[in-house]
């Protein structure tokens, strides 16, 4: 139950943060080239919102599965190889992790010692730019529950997106609705 809910909040929280980038450049391309006027605060708070929504993405897509990797030499190698080279990616991305939530530690801690807003927004910079420390350590944990995952058996590796496998069942579907017709 709890994890269905935590599911279903991370999903509510990037689709809102894609409606609500995608409705505020809507309006302010409608003011701008319409109206000859904007809005001063909708490009910062455009910016910001997509920063959020790409990190909450990433970690997001690592649950999933939806993320484009190069694979093909992970592929070929057997079984035992393949899982050691999954097992050292999640851990290389952890280290990356590590680095950029300790950076973004101290720099989220001088932000606010400093207690500077935004330039067009009454948002202190600390708050706005908290993501880069959230969005990693959610990433972090994704990478620990894969990790955890190929050492127990359930997963063979990264669960990556295949376009062309993709692409190529699309067209497929394609042609078998073209031959029902």
């Amino acid at each position: 139950m709890l994890r269905t809910f935590i599911n279903k909040l991370e999903e509510g929280i990037i689709s809102l943060l894609l409606a609500s980038m995608t409705l505020l450049v809507f309006v302010e391309v409608v003011l701008r080239f319409g109206f000859n006027t904007g809005l001063l605060w909708a490009q910062e708070l455009t910016l910001h919102l997509s920063a959020w929504m790409v990190l909450f993405g990433a970690s997001y897509g690592i649950k999933v599965g939806s993320h484009i990797g190069v694979d093909a030499f992970v592929r070929i190698l057997p079984k035992k190889a393949a899982r050691a080279v999954s097992l050292a990616a999640c851990l290389l991305g952890l280290a990356y992790c590590g680095l950029f939530v300790k950076g973004s530690w101290v720099y989220l801690a001088k932000m606010y010692k400093i207690g500077i807003d935004l330039e067009d927004l009454p948002i202190p910079k600390w708050v706005a730019h908290s993501i880069l420390l959230i969005g990693f350590v959610l990433i972090a944990i994704r990478l620990v529950q894969l990790f955890i995952a190929i050492l127990q058996g359930r997963a063979e590796g990264f669960q990556l997106m295949d376009e062309a496998k993709e692409s190529m069942h699309l067209a497929n579907q394609g042609d078998e609705e073209e031959v029902a017709k």
